[in-house]
């Protein structure tokens, strides 16, 4: 058996199958939430508005995957509205150049993983700080994606691309079905794949992780291309929706990323994360919003709700940590 074998079994079988306490207080917060809007606008719970709080919070929820799993190896991803900008744009170019839309996609998804590339190179290979390395290439990738339309939105996405990414089956919005099966995918790589306890052995513990083999730079790349790959994907639910491509699009994802990892138990120290946890981080943020804007409350009373939760999320996260 190699090294690297043990590395991955050290983790042990509670932290791969369990319903963790961590999860079940995300899901005790985001029914008290549910709760408090319940009682405060009438038809918060209604069908149509709960469909509406899943929709909305599916860009966010598939971006929030992406950045789980880099905090989880022990990193941050700073640049992913960026990323998703300019895949936004380079998709929406070629669709309007006449490129099929399975192209145009598959160009799009191969943007995002180029960028998430680069960012995990430079992390692993030339041995920068993620959050150096994601601010500056936040700041890069937002000026290409100006550079490249020269500041103007891209209009006019063919109704293919917006039924294909804006649609229902069976009743559900087609954004929910993608993040559904993403979240999946994104559940048996971390649980059932040696590469998933690669991640967390890198954040845990990444020089004894590099001491029982693990590979170290190709893990934490990893990490990165998903979460570019996924950055991706969320800006085609969005320009599916809107019918438009904007540069500045993506403003302040990586805040609402963050807070819904970490509302979902994913540790900045990295070593610890939650596929479930995201995924009601997101929903509790969309609640949140949903319900807010329901009662008129102004956007940026909204984005200081967002900052305290990230910091209550910390706090919470150093005390468990403490206990551990």
């Amino acid at each position: 058996m190699t090294s690297s074998s043990n590395a991955a079994e050290s983790i042990p079988a509670f932290r791969r199958f369990s319903f963790s306490l961590r999860d079940a207080g995300t899901l005790i917060g985001l029914i008290v939430i549910m709760a408090v809007f319940a009682a405060l606008v009438p038809g918060f719970l209604s069908e149509r508005n709960l469909v509406n709080i899943l929709q909305q919070s599916s860009i966010n929820a598939c971006l929030a995957l992406g950045m789980t799993l880099v905090i989880i190896s022990g990193g941050i991803d700073l640049s992913v509205g960026p990323m998703a900008a300019i895949s936004a744009v380079i998709t929406a170019t070629l669709l309007l150049a006449g490129t099929p839309i399975p192209l145009a996609i598959l160009a799009g998804l191969g943007v995002g993983i180029v960028c998430g590339f680069i960012n995990g190179a430079l992390v692993a290979y030339v041995g920068l700080q993620p959050f150096i390395v994601t601010l500056g290439t936040l700041s890069t990738y937002r000026a290409i994606a100006l550079i490249y339309t020269g500041g103007n939105p891209v209009l006019g996405i063919p109704s293919g691309l917006r039924s294909l990414f804006n649609g229902n089956l069976f009743g559900v919005p087609t954004p929910v079905i993608i993040v559904a099966v993403v979240a999946i995918a994104a559940w048996i790589l971390l649980k059932k794949t040696p590469i998933g306890e690669y991640l967390m052995a890198v954040g845990g513990n990444e020089e004894a992780a590099y001491v029982a083999g693990v590979p170290i730079a190709r893990t934490k790349i990893t990490a990165y291309v998903i979460s570019g790959g996924l950055a991706a994907l969320a800006s085609l639910i969005l320009i599916g929706r809107l019918g438009a491509a904007e540069p500045i699009l993506g403003n302040l994802w990586e805040l609402d990323a963050i807070a819904a990892a970490a509302i979902g138990g994913a540790s900045l120290m990295g070593g610890k994360g939650s596929i479930l946890g995201t995924i009601l981080g997101a929903i509790i943020l969309g609640a949140m919003r949903n319900g807010l804007t329901l009662m008129n409350v102004q956007a940026f009373y909204q984005l200081l709700a967002t900052g305290l939760i990230i910091l209550a999320a910390m706090i919470i996260d150093r005390a468990t940590r403490g206990r551990g």
